[in-house]
């Protein structure tokens, strides 16, 4: 039999997962760091090296797979290269039906429980808009900033090396404000073209 492989992707509590890796006899440890949404090249080339007999150890389920359409087809990818899967904290693998059928069904729940999650987060941030409340990231760059020196006749780049910021953020703003004016129809505004 082949040497035992382990997909890890676990930045939280990577310190206590590798030695467990190691525990469990895995002969080589692959931590992916980039998020499941994404495309994730580690695990793809796991994948595509597989051979017959190995077994792909996981510390958990939901860090393998993000739904239960990409759970099935990584462990069909595993299942078509005559590997095996395994995980360390959920007992179970692919090695006979009723395992195949855990794993299915933890996978539906973990993808139930991601959707709730994103569902409260969502309304979450619903009612904090309804209350007010300005939802992202801090602008960089305050548009006051950008049309008193863009009203004194300096150049968009110039405007951006004193803001410290690119052009194309400068011209956003810029015309952004330009046609918030022709919308109000503020004085001195450029007038919109039909």
């Amino acid at each position: 039999m082949s040497a035992t492989r382990a997909a890890q992707r676990c930045k939280k509590t990577r310190r206590s997962n590798v030695p467990r890796s190691r525990e469990q006899g895995c002969a080589k440890v692959i931590e992916e760091k980039r998020s499941g949404g994404g495309s994730r090249p580690l695990l793809e080339a796991l994948l595509g090296k597989l051979k017959p007999g190995d077994v792909v150890v996981v510390y958990k389920i939901d860090r393998l797979a993000r739904s239960l359409v990409d759970l099935l087809r990584i462990l069909q990818r595993i299942t078509d290269a005559g590997a095996q899967f395994r995980s360390l904290t959920e007992p179970l693998e692919t090695a006979t039906p009723v395992g195949r059928m855990m794993l299915q069904l933890l996978g539906a729940f973990a993808e139930f429980e991601r959707a709730l999650i994103r569902e409260r987060c969502c309304a979450g941030l619903y009612a904090a808009m309804a209350r007010g409340v300005v939802v992202g990231r801090r602008p960089r760059v305050e548009r006051a900033d950008v049309v008193e020196l863009r009203g004194k006749g300096l150049k968009m780049r110039e405007v951006a090396e004193l803001l410290g910021c690119s052009a194309g953020t400068v011209s956003k703003i810029w015309h952004g404000q330009r046609v918030a004016d022709r919308r109000a129809g503020a004085p001195g505004a450029t007038p919109a073209i039909s």
